[in-house]
């Protein structure tokens, strides 16, 4: 064969992959969006429908089928043993639009083997300053639900956030922001793997659930999170503007620390 055939056929073969790289993505992405949050592995049919609800398939699958993209920058991010190789991944993070105005990405902070975790909504000034989850105002109030409401250090559980950018004047993140930056919170879920998460307010409690109810149907009620308790109730920056729904959130945590104490016998 001719050289100039050859590097024509090598071309041809390029673009080829290429096109089949881009549909394989395009075919993950849409089933992330239409919530399948299984992607079988291995051959065609070693995963039966009985198993799609087991535990271990939950906890191989549930990223939303984005482990299975291997073109994906997630795939990184999926493979990390630790929240520190988790950290790394991410790395400085420009997949949504919400990073040229940050001045520190907000990852986490607490006890990688935490019983339990608190998930809010995304960081404020204070946080974004700091780079620390719950620092300002109605950081403090959740400190003083965590030590003098429940008796732990805040260094004994974890506290995150949906997002990791604080949009701009604190509006609330939009679909593509949540869906860019949702991945690494459900991995920071798997690898602490606590026995209950508290989720603070609508958008966290709306996220976490894939659900449209409003918060005052959902707080006070437990929820399953791929086998995981999850106990939804009010922001602390909702309290702070109605300081008389914080008996509601105590009720809230009361159960928490009952399902602890139950889960701990």
């Amino acid at each position: 064969m001719l050289p100039v055939k050859q590097g024509v056929t090598q071309t041809g073969e390029r673009e080829e992959m290429s096109k089949l790289v881009s549909t394989l993505r395009r075919h993950l992405q849409w089933k992330a969006r239409a919530g399948i949050r299984v992607l079988p592995k291995g051959r065609p049919g070693d995963v039966g429908l009985a198993e799609v609800g087991s535990k271990e398939a939950l906890s191989s699958n549930w990223m939303g089928g984005l482990e299975g993209n291997l073109f994906s920058d997630y795939a990184t991010a999926y493979e990390a043993k630790s929240l520190e190789e988790l950290r790394a991944a991410i790395g400085d993070c420009r997949r949504c639009k919400l990073w040229p105005g940050r001045t520190h990405l907000v990852f986490g902070v607490g006890n990688p083997q935490a019983q339990v975790m608190f998930v809010g909504e995304g960081p404020g000034r204070d946080e974004d300053l700091q780079g620390e989850p719950f620092v300002g105002r109605a950081g403090q109030l959740l400190t003083d639900i965590i030590t003098k409401g429940m008796g732990f250090r805040r260094e004994d559980v974890y506290i995150a956030n949906v997002i990791k950018c604080r949009p701009p004047e604190n509006r609330n993140p939009e679909p593509d922001e949540v869906e860019s930056c949702e991945p690494f919170l459900k991995k920071q879920i798997d690898l602490i793997r606590p026995k209950v998460i508290v989720a603070l307010g609508k958008f966290a409690v709306q996220t976490l659930l894939e659900s449209k109810q409003p918060i005052t149907r959902l707080r006070g009620i437990w929820h399953d999170y791929h086998g995981i308790k999850l106990m939804p109730t009010f922001h602390p920056a909702y309290l702070l503007r109605n300081p008389g729904d914080k008996k509601l959130v105590w009720e809230d945590i009361k159960k928490v620390l009952q399902e602890l104490k139950v889960a701990s016998a």
